[in-house]
């Protein structure tokens, strides 16, 4: 008898110190899952909150599309990309890739874009908002354009990051092109994304791999830049659109009609 006692004396403690440790667990796990989530988005915050506040600034930035054919094999498709933005109504881009050499001039008041075909230059401009995100807005909405970099250079760019995302994670800290930088991930309804952000006093995204989930092959994009600058010295005349010698004007298309100027990959559309 007093060693069916202390059998069952065994099991109960047993099994309290399981529930003890057991339940606290989940518990644990839920708040880790929450500061962590936290986490993320306080440094993604800032991040944003650090490049809406800068007047000018440039980048270089090389992209990385992937294309998935019927037979599912999967294509990447590669493009190197220069930036400048001055604040609160000017931007220029440059864009040479395997699929498309272009340029893009902002002044204020004209969008223009430039475009080889084929070793054939054209371009197209049409009158634009008076701010930056509000052409941004427009390029893509109206044209179907969208620009190096485009969701980084709004002033709200955390609501616009933001908006389709259902949970956070802080994954820790690595390195891009020797860069320390805060690794965060990101799940949406229709995309995961990932991006590093440099650490620091100068919190500048460094990477950004959007996953398009839902469509098959689960096709990535991938943009990695560097060469910030944040104070550079921008001449008037680089925000002044001049056609490439011999090109052709167009005018634009609206997607609707037809393909646009410029047509970026769904992965790409995110970015």
């Amino acid at each position: 008898m007093k060693l069916a006692l202390r059998l069952i004396r065994r099991e109960a403690i047993a099994l309290s110190l399981l529930c003890a440790i057991g339940a606290p667990g989940s518990v644990f796990a839920d708040i880790a899952l929450e500061v962590s989530d936290a986490r993320a988005r306080t440094v993604l915050r800032q991040m944003t909150d650090h490049l809406s506040q800068q007047k000018s600034f440039t980048l270089k930035a090389t992209n990385t599309v992937e294309v998935v054919l019927v037979s599912g094999q999967k294509l990447q498709f590669d493009s190197a990309s220069e930036v400048a933005v001055a604040r609160p109504n000017k931007m220029q881009a440059a864009r040479v890739g395997d699929l498309e050499q272009q340029a893009f001039v902002y002044d204020g008041q004209k969008l223009s874009v430039s475009s080889q075909n084929d070793g054939n230059p054209y371009y197209a401009s049409v009158a634009a908002p008076p701010t930056l995100e509000g052409a941004l807005d427009f390029a893509r909405e109206s044209l179907d354009i969208i620009a190096p970099a485009g969701d980084l250079l709004y002033a709200n760019a955390y609501d616009i990051l933001m908006e389709d995302v259902i949970s956070g994670m802080y994954v820790g800290t690595g390195t891009v092109a020797g860069v320390r930088c805060h690794h965060l991930a990101f799940r949406g309804t229709q995309t995961d994304w990932q991006i590093w952000i440099e650490d620091g006093a100068m919190p500048l995204p460094r990477k950004m791999v959007i996953t398009s989930k839902w469509t098959t092959g689960a096709p990535q994009y991938t943009v990695t830049t560097s060469d910030w600058n944040m104070a550079p010295k921008l001449a008037a005349g680089r925000f002044k659109f001049v056609p490439p010698k011999d090109a052709v004007q167009l005018d634009f298309i609206a997607p609707a009609a037809a393909p646009a100027l410029s047509r970026q990959s769904t992965a790409e559309d995110r970015k």
